[in-house]
């Protein structure tokens, strides 16, 4: 990465990968440095249709966003945002109704000063550095009181975020928490690694990304993933592998079968 402010990074050890700047190269991005680049490719020997994995997880982000314009949301809370390139919550939502709102939230500097940069000439978009597990700080942060009305409903999103987050944390529970703070008929949608059907080169991948980064990953079941939608009533089709939740084409799938189950997939509604 070149041409940017040094202050920008001041802080930041680059020497250490780190998950949302190694997914930012799989996406073919330009916000990372040489370690994401060694981590990536260190996993795409690994699993070679690992750049399948990250693309089907942002086609499911779009057909996501959409489904919940289509049912009346117009703000969205995208927590584990990570760094910002083409197909963003914001460019989804506001090419449907540009009074769509959204707050952005990455616990990683990097990601959030990019995101800050991209929205300065939005005003219905920000994003914050926080962490997932703080519920409290980041709806209660001014720029989420400034954008969103939590009296109204919100879509949650939290894509391959939850298999960061270890059982010790209580991902269910902290979801809930999340949910008991957001208003009648708000949405969850969901991306979460799985190793059910033992996916060949994922148990070398996540050693791979526990040794390299400070991130260890926690794959889940079915049955664990689905108890991450507490008091939500599930969208069909459920939770399904991410190339299957309404595919719109031949583009939202992998050649590689499974690839097209290694994340569970999900959209949830909070009813009322």
């Amino acid at each position: 990465m070149t041409g940017r402010p040094v202050d920008e990074f001041a802080g930041i050890d680059t020497s250490i990968p780190n998950v949302a700047r190694v997914y930012d190269y799989l996406l073919g991005g330009a916000h990372n440095f040489a370690a994401d680049r060694q981590l990536a490719e260190m996993i795409e020997k690994s699993m070679p249709h690992v750049r399948d994995v990250v693309r089907l997880n942002r086609s499911f982000l779009r057909r996501a966003v959409r489904y919940m314009v289509d049912a009346g949301i117009r703000q969205f809370l995208d927590i584990g945002s990570g760094i910002p390139t083409v197909g963003n919550v914001h460019e989804i939502a506001q090419a449907e109704d540009p009074a769509c709102r959204v707050i952005y939230v990455d616990k990683e500097s990097v990601a959030t000063t990019h995101s800050q940069l991209l929205l300065l000439d939005n005003d219905r978009a920000a994003a914050i550095q926080a962490d997932i597990r703080d519920p409290d700080d980041i709806l209660g942060r001014p720029e989420t009181r400034r954008l969103l009305d939590l009296n109204e409903p919100v879509g949650l999103l939290t894509l391959l975020v939850w298999h960061f987050i270890p059982d010790s944390d209580d991902p269910p529970g902290l979801l809930a928490r999340y949910r008991d703070a957001l208003a009648p008929g708000s949405y969850l949608a969901l991306t979460h690694v799985t190793d059910d059907g033992d996916p060949e080169g994922l148990d070398q991948a996540v050693d791979d990304v526990g040794r390299r980064s400070r991130e260890e990953a926690f794959p889940r079941s079915h049955d664990e993933v689905v108890s991450l939608f507490p008091g939500l009533e599930v969208v069909e089709p459920g939770v399904v592998g991410c190339a299957g939740w309404r595919p719109e084409g031949s583009g939202d799938f992998s050649d590689d079968a499974g690839i097209n189950v290694l994340l569970y997939a999900g959209v949830g509604h909070k009813p009322g």
